[in-house]
């Protein structure tokens, strides 16, 4: 797998990235198995870059990465999540904010779901 530099000091990462947005119910019914297993197997192809939002799934999405990545495998990935966009509780696009306070609150949710390494 190809991968590059972020700047001139930033991580390295993959060329090809996995987006998760289907692994939560986006277009359709998501199995959480199989969305794992995607998960692990993108990894053990050497994918390091993760891409996902915080309103896939209302949240569930971040859940989901947190349980993927367990056991070491977060270490091995950069995790770029999108923020912004709102969605009511079923998921319906409401609109976008993206004020410093929102920013923060996003933030504060993506680290609690899916650690730092």
């Amino acid at each position: 797998m190809k991968a590059h530099r972020l700047g001139d000091h930033g991580p390295e990462i993959s060329d090809i990235g996995l987006g998760c947005m289907a692994f939560s119910g986006t277009y359709g019914t998501a199995e959480e198995g199989e969305s794992i297993a995607t998960i692990h197997e993108a990894l053990e192809a050497g994918i390091s870059l993760i891409d996902t939002g915080d309103f896939y799934g209302v949240g569930h999405n971040e859940m989901l990465l947190r349980e993927a990545l367990k056991n070491g495998r977060r270490d091995r990935v950069f995790i770029q999540v999108k923020f912004g966009a709102q969605v009511d509780p079923s998921g319906a696009f409401i609109g976008f904010d993206s004020r410093p306070n929102v920013i923060r609150t996003a933030l504060a949710y993506t680290l609690r779901g899916i650690p730092c390494v």
